[in-house]
């Protein structure tokens, strides 16, 4: 939602939809499955460095 304030909804959109779309491919490239557990973690861990 910041990025919408600042550079518009569209931009926004299209954005996002390119952060999911690379996320999608590194996983199909790598044969991996998303672990919503493990990202979480990994999340909590880099917040807190």
């Amino acid at each position: 939602m910041r990025l919408a304030k600042r550079a518009g909804m569209r931009k926004a959109k299209v954005a996002l939809a390119r952060k999911l779309a690379v996320i999608m491919h590194r996983m199909l490239a790598d044969v991996k499955t998303f672990d919503p557990i493990k990202s979480a973690a990994a999340k909590s861990l880099a917040a807190a460095a």
